[in-house]
This record gives C-alpha cells, structure tokens and sequence, in this order.
C-alpha cells in the first residue's frame, strides 16, 4: 500500500488554527488557507464544525455519489494528524495543537509519572483494565486550553456537542436526529455562537465490520441525508463538515504469537494498534529488529525514536516536553492492512497507519 505523510501546512490543526484566528485569537499554528477563505467569503453569524469519525475522503467516495450532499460541497481533501486517530486528530481540532505539542497521541499513551499505559478517554490502565483513581493523568500531564474556552473568554458563545457528554447523561446516548436537533436549536439562538459537534457512530460500525459493507454505507448515507435537511433549514450559518481519520479494513496479528519479539519488550505497546509504541529492554535492541523484520517484512516501517523525532511525524514546532518520555525506542507504524494486536480482537476494521485511505479527510463547506 502506498504511504502519506501528515502535511502540518495543511491538517486538522490548521483547521482549527483559521477558527481562532477567526475569533481574534492567535493561533499556536499556521492556518489552514482554504478555511480562511470559506471564512472571510461567507461571514456568518454561526460557525459550526460537525465533525464525522471514520469519515475519509475514501470512505465517502467509496460509498456516497459524486452528486450528493457532501461531495458536491467538498471544499478539498486535506490532513489528518499522525497518527490518523481519534485522540490524536480530535485533539488538534478542539485545541489548533499537534500531537507532538499537545501529548494526546493515540488510544493508550505511556506515561512515566504513573508507569503505566493509560487510555487517554477513561482514565484506566489499558494493560490490567483498572481505573486510576489517584488523578485524571492526561489531564494532570498533558491538559491543553479548547477552542470553546478560549473563544468564549472572547466573548462569543461556543458550544461543545459530543453524544457522551451533557447536556445528554452518561448512557444516555442519544439518536442521529436527536443530536443534530440539538446542533440545530443552538444555532437559532439570537447571538452570534461557534458549535463544535462530533458524532462517532459510522467509525464505531467500521470498527465492527470493517469499511465495505452494506451497513457502512446505509449509515453514510443517513447521515448525509440528515445533515442536508439540517442546512437547509439554517440561517446565517457556515457549517464546515469534516473527519478526524479514515478508516480502513484490516488484519490482525497477535503480540504474543511473536514470542521472540515480545520477550524484547519492558512493557506492552502503546499509542495505537497500527501506530505501536516499542519500549525495549537494555541490549535487546538487535534482537527486536530482526525478530520485527521476521515477522512483520512489509506490513510496517519500524523507525527509531530518533527518526521518529527528526522526521516531525507527530507535528511541527516545540514538543511537549513530556514527549519524548511518552515515547519508546521504536516506533511501528503500518504501511499495510495489518493491526498488531495486545490481546484477540473481533474488529474489522481500523486506522491510525500511514496509508493515504487512513490520512486524507474532508473538509466539506455550506454557507446557510
């Protein structure tokens, strides 16, 4: 499979970058040109960002027609974040930061203040399953400031939608309709606002049943559908569609399959299934990369933490300065459809490779 780089002239960040700058704030990145111009062409008094998970520019040619809703309003395919994640690409979104900046690098991060890996989203020790009480250690150690905050410090109204968080209660995981009804009566309000609205569904089917099937597409095209009738019932409103990662079908191989590779390891990987975290025992090093060129020859490049580093792969700028302590003495990242896997998996489908299906988003437009 073909490899494509994160272009930080031209990602996610960015994108969030032209909606502070839109806001009179200064940006931690460059902005992203083709927001700028969306921006000071349609001014309006509501700029929404819905953010569809899994949604790639591959996923939707794949599924949804040239003449539909969202690919005749395409603007421009552009970058997710490396790696094409959730945590990593959503983060860039809510706060205008790379993952190299902002420490939210993937699904299970390593942190050396606790010793342990840690799902960024629940709080809990991805090896053993428990919570951590003792603090909430992303963000103790690497909390970033949100668009919202800073925007509404401003003093425009900003508004957050995800369907796990109120004004919705924990379970309570409310319809397509019902979400979108919400997004809808924010903007009716008689007051200039920003919405950000995230919707998971269609990444968690594609996890599921991997990105071909019919379910997959019926689900798109629901969401187009409903999406249209919402804006054709906005006013004075940019709304700016986009996704956080494509999505992919894939394989899966099992760590504990390659004994003589985990034997090398001082603890389980992290980051992602497809993006894989090595933390290597002293003077393992030449066993771990002939055991990986062994088992994985093609399905992935294994680079150094140093190469990792000069190569920019998680962002451009100043690191974290927790970074690199995050970060093992080797990083594999998948050319291929392959997942390594810590424990059996039944999903189908992933991200978080360096494939270009995994990397290239839409960023979609309608002035209302």
């Amino acid at each position: 499979m073909p490899v494509q780089y994160p272009d930080y002239r031209n990602s996610i960040a960015n994108l969030a970058c032209s909606i502070l700058n839109h806001y009179g704030i200064t940006p931690p990145n460059a902005t992203l040109p083709a927001a700028d111009e969306l921006l000071k062409s349609h001014p309006a008094r509501h700029v929404v960002v819905l953010l569809l998970d899994g949604m790639g520019v591959a996923n939707m040619e794949k599924h949804l027609s040239s003449e539909g809703f969202f690919r005749k309003h395409l603007i421009t395919p552009y970058s997710s974040t490396f790696p094409p994640t959730t945590v990593a690409a959503t983060t860039a979104m809510l706060s205008g930061l790379t993952p190299n900046q902002s420490g939210w690098l993937g699904w299970v991060g390593y942190f050396p203040q606790v010793d342990r890996n840690v799902v960024y989203y629940w709080n809990a020790d991805n090896d053993t399953g428990e919570a951590i009480r003792e603090c909430n250690v992303p963000w103790t150690y690497v909390p970033y400031r949100s668009l919202q905050d800073q925007i509404a410090e401003k003093g425009t109204p900003a508004y957050a939608r995800l369907p796990f968080l109120p004004p919705w209660q924990p379970g309570e995981f409310p319809s397509l309709d019902a979400f979108l009804n919400d997004v809808e009566a924010l903007c009716a309000k008689d007051e200039p606002s920003y919405i950000y609205a995230y919707w998971d569904a269609l990444d968690t089917l594609m996890h599921k049943n991997g990105v071909e099937g019919a379910e997959v597409g019926q689900l798109m095209r629901q969401i187009e559908k409903r999406v249209e009738e919402m804006a054709s019932r906005l006013t004075d409103t940019l709304l700016l569609i986009t996704a956080d990662h494509g999505h992919i079908s894939t394989r899966k191989e099992e760590l504990l399959h390659c004994p003589d590779l985990a034997e090398c390891l001082v603890r389980m990987p992290s980051i992602e299934l497809r993006t894989v975290n090595l933390f290597v025992k002293p003077g393992m090093e030449k066993q771990l990369e002939a055991a990986f060129a062994r088992h994985f020859p093609d399905q992935f490049m294994l680079l150094t933490k140093g190469q990792v580093l000069d190569m920019q792969l998680f962002g451009t700028g100043k690191n974290h300065p927790l970074l690199e302590g995050m970060l093992g003495e080797y990083i594999a990242i998948a050319v291929s459809d392959l997942d390594i896997v810590n424990a059996p998996s039944d999903h189908k489908g992933n991200h978080a490779g360096i494939t270009p299906e995994e990397m290239t988003i839409p960023l979609i437009a309608v002035s209302c």
